[in-house]
């Protein structure tokens, strides 16, 4: 297993990893650390030394994270490696995962600058968008717990491919999670004869694995995603990304104060 973990140093960055670790505790990993330096600079020689010292700076704190990573205790399952670039940010990631075949990107959901009004930190958004490789990303106030249920919100309205159901039954398998199939709608209707074929081929997929399917109607999809993670004692909430009006609505906009599953439970986002 390959894991590519963007990092920039923060604390919160620092709990992805952590996460991460616990997460994949089960499973022999390389874990990729790595650290973009942005583009920002011209040709003079004051903006090179500058572009020096940031480079330096991110070294130490590169050996400071190694030293961090060793006063845990070790799983000899694991393997890390540091790569610092300079670059934009997402085509460096991109360029990582296809060159490192990586299987899962983890991130923290904002870094350094903390939550502000957004729920989902601005390179975390890039990624989970523009780069086509499951996204895990764990917010600042998530500690770990282990995934025994997990819930893949969906509305049937999109297919499911080979590759999404492999990484959904893969996660499951990693620490024998059950997975609940919540149905999501804001009217109370019938399936149509799509959705029913939809929901028919995920049924059958997901035999070998732990799992249910669930039904709430409620007109605020965050809302009925807090109510349902709550009642069932959810730890990991795994989406599709193809289907992004549904997919912006839960991960992108719950700001009301009663919705606090984007601060607390990390999300699985899946690509085809």
């Amino acid at each position: 297993m390959n894991i590519l973990m963007p990092t920039d140093f923060s604390e919160n960055s620092w709990n992805a990893i952590s996460y991460a670790l616990s997460f994949f505790k089960n499973v022999y990993t390389n874990f990729y650390f790595l650290h973009v330096e942005p583009t920002e600079w011209e040709q003079d020689e004051e903006d090179l030394q500058t572009v020096q010292v940031k480079a330096k700076n991110s070294a130490t704190a590169f050996q400071v994270l190694l030293e961090r990573l060793g006063n845990q205790q070790l799983n000899n399952k694991h393997q890390f490696y540091t790569s610092l670039e300079r670059g934009h940010f997402v085509d460096t990631v991109r360029e990582h995962v296809q060159e490192r075949d990586i299987d899962f990107i983890v991130m923290g959901t904002q870094g350094a600058s903390g939550y502000k009004e957004a729920t989902v930190g601005s390179h975390s958004t890039e990624v989970i968008t523009r780069v086509k490789c499951p996204v895990l990303v764990i917010p600042e106030n998530a500690n770990y717990r282990e995934p025994k249920n997990i819930t893949f919100p969906t509305d049937f309205n999109i297919s499911y491919k080979n590759k999404v159901i492999h990484t959904l039954k893969q996660v499951c398998h990693f620490n024998e999670s059950a997975l609940s199939v919540l149905y999501l709608s804001k009217k109370s209707e019938d399936l149509t004869e799509r959705q029913e074929g939809n929901k028919a081929y995920l049924k059958e997929q997901l035999l070998e694995i732990d799992h249910s399917f669930h039904y709430t109607r409620n007109d605020t999809l965050e809302e009925a995603v807090q109510s349902f993670v709550t009642s069932h004692d959810t730890q990991m909430i795994t989406m599709m990304a193809k289907n992004l009006n549904f997919f912006q609505h839960i991960l992108f906009h719950p700001l009301a104060k009663k919705i606090s599953y984007h601060k607390e439970i990390p999300f699985l986002v899946l690509h085809e």
